[in-house]
């Protein structure tokens, strides 16, 4: 897998490097479609492309998946799963917390996964079987077993629903737990959990490509990750990832 790992390396930095290019600027950001809850960029679909003309440059047999659609042999049993910009909102209003995420599955288990922050230029890297791993460190997950010591995060989604569940959820932990994070990205939350930063993160709706890479790094820590598939899709989910060592409500 060393060279898809490598490829997928050189993606992630090219678009990160690509985004914070743009950053800040704030004139030169073309909004495609905004909701109340949410924004998406015309660099979300240039960050994709640039990536996809990475990967699929490489291997053209390989099928991709991403936030901003789908490319390739769709009919490969390899599949890239790509979040162009995790964190969009963040990075619309010049919060420098958003990210660059990649996966590769192999008939849709997790081989391995990218996350580069273009910000604090940290990259982390996770193979199956092999261990996570920031800028080359190895990772592992925090040891905190006391929910009341934790600092988790969670997230709200985009819809009334998923957003009412979310607030009832916050209120439930944050009188459990030394702190609640709300931070906006949910592969960078991943992330900081397999790096034993947070404890914990929380979600009662999500999507693959925000979590695919960041799972991957959790599990190679020594970290627990469950899934629930939500409305008989395959791509939308809720999710309760930790060290391992917390006792969590899992959303349902």
């Amino acid at each position: 897998m060393t060279e898809h790992l490598d490829i997928a390396i050189q993606a992630a930095k090219e678009a990160g490097a690509f985004l914070r290019e743009h950053f800040e600027n704030t004139e030169s950001l073309v909004v495609n479609e905004a909701s109340q809850h949410d924004i998406k960029l015309e660099l979300d679909v240039r960050s994709q492309t640039l990536i996809t003309e990475r990967l699929l440059g490489a291997f053209p047999d390989h099928a991709l998946y991403g936030e901003e659609g789908i490319a390739g042999n769709q009919d490969s049993p390899w599949q890239w799963i790509v979040d162009p910009i995790d964190g969009t909102v963040n990075y619309f209003y010049g919060l420098p917390h958003y990210c660059v995420s990649i996966a590769l599955r192999h008939e849709g288990v997790t081989q391995l996964g990218v996350i580069f922050d273009p910000s604090t230029q940290e990259l982390w890297t996770g193979e199956r079987g092999k261990g996570a791993f920031l800028n080359g460190r190895k990772l592992s997950v925090s040891d905190r077993s006391i929910l009341k010591e934790a600092v988790i995060t969670v997230g709200f989604s985009k819809t009334a629903a998923a957003m009412q569940e979310g607030m009832g959820r916050f209120s439930e932990l944050a009188s459990q737990v030394r702190k609640v994070r709300i931070m906006g990205s949910a592969a960078l939350g991943l992330a900081y959990i397999a790096t034993g930063r947070l404890d914990a993160y929380i979600e009662g709706f999500i999507s693959l490509w925000d979590i695919a890479a960041g799972v991957l790094l959790i599990e190679e820590a020594g970290g627990q990750v469950t899934l629930a598939n939500l409305d008989n899709s395959e791509d939308k989910f809720s999710i309760t990832a930790s060290n391992g060592k917390l006792t969590l409500p899992i959303p349902s």
